[in-house]
Formats: structure tokens, sequence, C-alpha cells
């Protein structure tokens, strides 16, 4: 017989862990598009996080709706998640419609985040990975904004937002090609701590996998 744990378990998948990961950025990222007067290069890291993050959303809305039995009845509080998975295109970013679709972004977003809470604390090792991979999304998207306020020196080679995202990618994931990389003492504090982020995020990832191994391990014996 399953369990509530098990049946939640069995719901959030990796993709349903994915949106509900991305959710609880974009209602950080709203916080911070509405609230602070951001520069031109860091609206753009917001901008480009944003298309991206609703391709993922519209390919989650059209998997649960062709595999939804009852499409007309999925569609009754589905149509909420369609709407939101449109993308903030600039000339959209004025008039009534703007509003209504944050709106309905904030609202999946409270909604997701009250899933992700009940999976960390019902699933503790699988909720480990999704807070790691929940504190990994942030902080690419976060040190990126940062970077791009404090690299204002003429040989800064970190200046838009592609470059930004770039180099925090590489740098969390400990690759650090070296192409980009700050030059001034805040943006390389900032890179301390994003290095560090990174290792530990690595060193959380490995022990979830070595966990699972040994759990696959123990249902062959």
């Amino acid at each position: 017989m399953k369990t509530a744990a098990t049946s939640t378990e069995e719901k959030l998948g990796f993709l349903n862990l994915l949106i509900i990961v991305l959710s609880v950025y974009v209602l950080l990222a709203l916080m911070f598009d509405t609230f602070l007067k951001l520069p031109p290069e860091v609206s753009r890291v917001l901008l480009i996080t944003d298309n991206i993050i609703c391709g993922v959303f519209l390919v989650d809305f059209l998997r649960r709706f062709f595999q939804a039995d009852n499409k007309l009845r999925f569609m009754r509080w589905g149509w909420i998640d369609l709407v939101s998975s449109i993308p903030m295109l600039d000339f959209m970013r004025v008039g009534r419609a703007f509003r209504l679709i944050r709106l309905f972004r904030i609202l999946r977003a409270f909604r997701s985040t009250k899933l992700l809470v009940q999976h960390i604390f019902k699933r503790r090792t699988r909720g480990t990975l999704t807070a790691a991979s929940i504190i990994a999304v942030l902080m690419v998207i976060f040190s990126s904004i940062a970077i791009l306020q404090v690299e204002t020196d003429a040989n800064s080679n970190i200046k838009t937002a592609e470059d930004a995202i770039w180099w925090a990618y590489t740098t969390i994931t400990t690759v650090g090609y070296g192409d980009r990389f700050p030059v001034t003492s805040e943006g390389r504090i900032i890179a301390m701590v994003l290095m560090t982020v990174g290792v530990g995020l690595f060193g959380t990832f490995t022990a979830w996998l070595a966990s699972w191994f040994v759990g696959e391990n123990k249902k062959g014996d």
C-alpha cells in the first residue's frame, strides 16, 4: 500500500521539481524587478532567464495537457499555467495584460513553493538535492546580477548579460574557462563565494548519488 509520502514523491518527478525550482526563482525575480531600479544589462539577465524559463513552463504544460485523461477538466486550472508561460517580451511589458501575467505567475510560484516545502520535509534525501538545485539556480542568476553591478571598471571583461551568465555558470560548476573573470575586489569576493558554493553543491550531489547507488544495491539484494 502506498503512503501519502510515496504518492507525493511519485508526483514530484524530476521535471516537476525543476518547474518548482524555477517557479521559486520567478517569484524572487519578480520582486527584484518590481521594487528595484535595475541597470539595463541586469534587466537583460532577468529577461533572458525569463524567456528560457517560459519555454520550460510551456513544455511542462503541453506534457501534462496531453497526458490528462480529461482535458477539459485539466484546463479548468491548467489555463493559469498556460498564461504564466507567456514570455515577458518588451512590447508586452506595459498595460493590463502584463499585470495579469505577473499575477498568474505569482499564484503559480506560491503554489509551487508549498509543494517544495512539503517535498523537502517528507523526503529528506531527495529534499536535500532539491534544495541544492534551488541554491544553484538562484546563485547563478543573482551572482550574474551582482557581478554586473560591481564590474564597472574600464578593464572589466564582464560587460553584458551573456558574459555574466556564462561566467557565473562556469564558476559554480568549477569549470572556470578563464575567458571571463572579475577584476574588481568586490567582483572577486562574489567569485569566491560562488566557487565555495559550487564546491559544496558538488559534494552534496556526490553524496546523493552515492546514497542512491547504495539504495539500489540494497533493493537488488
